[in-house]
């Protein structure tokens, strides 16, 4: 076909258009040349039309770009007027160092391949253009704007100006897609002087006859690199990898009418995998790595198939941040929400949950606290059956005694998310949510894989010891006698210590009480100040993580008398939680929080963390990290303070004392192995040889604490 066939929108916009199948494909298609002004090389050249590429090349297709390097301000203020041996290297280190961000990330490397044939084979022609002071204003709003060029043979042409990049986030309808003004040349003499005036600067620039613009050839080194790169590998070939993939990643969008966010490839291998499975299994997934969408996605599916959805939670924080989170990604279609939980008691009434849950043509979603759920009414409330998905959020606290009722729920389909879904010293209790929900679907996305795919934010760990008191050693001495006794009486069979714990509840008690005067270690308090004094900047954004109430006001108290920015943050706080977080998020400082963390709120503009309250549990100190680590813009590293508690100083030799220091390296080796400063691996070995313990042995030790954690909310 010819450009002139197709009837070409005046614009178009990302809320309701398709820019890629509307307008970018078919231009493609029926063109053999293609110009184009855009941004930075690796954000913008690497074309993803691919259904429409091989049409392109087959019409005897070429593309010219001018792009632009990132450049420093040092550089820049480097670079001479004119061209110099100077500015050559600047360009092409520039240039190099984007080659390698391409081909450092898996979910990039097949495009980046493609486009390094595409280079090898005479297709893409690249030019590199460095603006001076003193452009004119309409050439500064071409680069700015990124026009493009289509051309077909009759030489009708068809141009088009905006926030548009044909990158792989861009035309898969997962990023920066926008909208664009399209201008053919045969619709009218302003359309077509707009054409020709974007042409004629095109081939000004690529001649470089521009004024106040400095064009470059693609460095000789660079385009070798690209060469090699493209050796073994057939672009045809990678495009129809990435056009299924594409393909896949859509049929599982949460939202059809041009979705503006796609699956990972995590997450689609996860989803087919659990489809695989009978539509049965649990996400371990990090926390940050998206386990809320991979499941949105899944409930999208759902709805289609005319399936009734029950997602449970464990707090109200996470009931309100799910409704907003399935309205937020599925808003192409109306679905009825009945929310469970937290005073939302309509379910209790006129057979509400009944209907909600029973097959229906509507699209209904139930929303239910997992303390509510639990209960006989609710249970007894729900249809069972194969119209059924079930989604359990942090799936783990649904193995504790109580909320086990709720794995009567005889449902069809289901799906538990959990970054760590073993509860730790509680085999039944993990063997009970495994046997329902049909074992853990693969992948595991770790917290390693997730910062290694740049899903989280690198961070550096810096573990720093506080002792207990005396009398808190004491008290911890003491303790530890009555578990030892507990240990000792339980134990005629020689079973695993983890089953001794699980089936003994006075022994759990005793457990959590000793637990508790780590996490409440006195000292911890003048330690926040200590830390604060020595490494907090104004302008920072620091979260000081405690333990309860008393340590949160007492830290507040102390850095509010040193004239600190801080300031409470926490689920029970008497100010608007809103405005503090917009605040901090504005202005920095420190906020002081508890709890905040293990509810399910994210703060990733964090900076800085200090984290005084110790746990026991790997799950709760993994989901701190993880929710620390979340991406943020400007935000390059995250910097990890914490807390590791050693035995009072006069205990140090005594072996009794070797319990706080495995409860604390089990915690502080897990925040330390894959930290940006191994050094602080170092560090927590010398301790753990000081007091003859086995490195290798204690990461996967851990107790799990549902009481102390888990509010109940009706």
């Amino acid at each position: 076909m010819e450009l002139k066939e197709y009837d070409f929108k005046p614009d178009y916009n990302k809320s309701n258009s398709d820019i890629a199948e509307d307008f970018f494909l078919p231009a493609m298609r029926s063109s053999y040349k293609y110009d184009r002004i855009t941004g930075y090389f690796g954000s913008t050249i690497y074309i993803i039309a691919w259904s429409a590429l091989q049409e392109f090349v087959n019409n005897g297709g070429k593309i010219r770009i001018i792009c632009s390097p990132i450049i420093s301000d040092a550089d820049k203020n480097a670079m001479t007027e004119g061209y110099s041996a100077i500015n050559d290297v600047i360009v092409k280190e520039s240039l190099s160092k984007e080659l390698e961000e391409l081909f450092a990330f898996d979910s990039l490397s097949k495009p980046a391949r493609a486009l390094a044939c595409l280079v090898a084979e005479g297709i893409i022609d690249v030019r590199i253009a460095v603006p001076e002071s003193g452009m004119e204003p309409d050439l500064e709003r071409l680069f700015h704007d990124k026009v493009g060029i289509f051309t077909d043979k009759n030489d009708n042409a068809v141009g088009f100006r905006g926030s548009m990049n044909e990158t792989f986030q861009g035309l898969s309808d997962s990023g920066n897609l926008e909208s664009i003004d399209v201008f053919p040349s045969w619709i009218d003499a302003r359309d077509t002087q707009r054409v020709q005036s974007a042409k004629n600067y095109f081939e000004r620039l690529w001649n470089k006859i521009e004024p106040n613009v400095l064009v470059y050839d693609f460095p000789d080194a660079v385009r070798k690199s690209l060469i090699e790169k493209s050796n073994g590998y057939d672009w045809r070939t990678l495009s129809k990898e990435i056009a299924t993939g594409i393909s896949l990643a859509k049929k599982w969008a949460p939202n059809k009418r041009n979705a503006s966010k796609l699956p990972r490839k995590h997450q689609l291998t996860a989803l087919e995998n659990w489809v695989n499975n009978g539509r049965r299994g649990i996400l371990e997934h990090a926390t940050g790595s998206g386990k809320t969408f991979t499941a949105i996605c899944a409930i999208r599916e759902a709805l289609e198939r005319g399936k009734s959805i029950l997602v449970l939670v464990p707090s109200k924080e996470l009931l309100k941040q799910w409704r907003i989170e399935i309205e937020n990604n599925i808003n192409d279609i109306p679905i009825r929400y009945l929310m469970c939980g937290d005073g939302h008691n309509s379910w209790k009434t006129d057979n509400t949950l009944q209907l909600w849950t029973r097959p229906s043509n509507q699209k209904k979603i139930t929303i239910a606290i997992m303390d509510t759920a639990c209960s006989s009414k609710f249970i007894r409330s729900v249809v069972s059956g194969a119209q059924l998905l079930l989604v359990a959020d942090e799936v783990h606290r649904i193995g504790s005694q109580a909320r086990r009722n709720i794995l009567k729920i005889d449902a069809g389909e289901r799906l538990g998310l959990s970054a760590t879904p073993i509860r730790y010293g509680d085999p039944d209790g993990t063997s009970a949510i495994f046997d329902y929900f049909g074992g853990v679907v693969q992948p595991v996305f770790s917290l390693e894989d997730a910062i290694k795919s740049d899903v989280l934010t690198k961070y550096y760990y810096h573990p720093l010891q506080v002792h207990l008191t005396s009398k808190e050693q004491e008290a911890w001495q003491t303790i530890s006698k009555e578990i030892s006794r507990l240990i000792a009486r339980s134990n005629k069979n020689r079973e695993p210590i983890n089953n001794i714990i699980s089936a003994n509840p006075q022994l759990q008690i005793k457990l959590l009480a000793r637990a508790r005067i780590v996490k409440q270690a006195t000292n911890k308090t003048s330690l926040a100040l200590e830390t604060i004094k020595k490494y907090y900047k104004e302008g920072q954004k620091w979260i000081v993580y405690c333990d309860n109430q008393y340590q949160m006001n007492n830290v507040i108290s102390l850095l509010l008398n040193n004239k600190y920015d801080a300031y409470e943050y926490h689920s029970e706080m008497k100010g608007d939680r809103i405005e503090t977080l917009n605040y901090f998020c504005k202005y920095g400082g420190i906020l002081v929080s508890i709890r905040c963390l293990d509810e399910g709120v994210d703060i990733p503009s964090t900076t800085h963390a200090l984290i005084l309250a110790s746990s026991k549990n790997p799950r709760e100190f993994i989901q701190r990290r993880g929710r620390i680590l979340r991406r943020y813009p400007g935000k390059h590293f995250a910097q990890l303070y914490d807390a590791i508690v050693m035995p009072e100083a006069s205990y140090e030799e005594d072996a009794t004392g070797n319990s706080i220091v495995l409860a604390e390296l089990s915690r502080a080796i897990q925040f330390g192995e894959w930290a940006e400063n191994p050094s602080c691996v170092a560090d927590l070995r010398i301790i753990a040889r000081r007091y003859g313990i086995d490195y290798h042995e204690i990461k996967d030790g851990g107790l799990e604490d549902d009481n102390d954690n888990e509010k109940k909310s009706e």
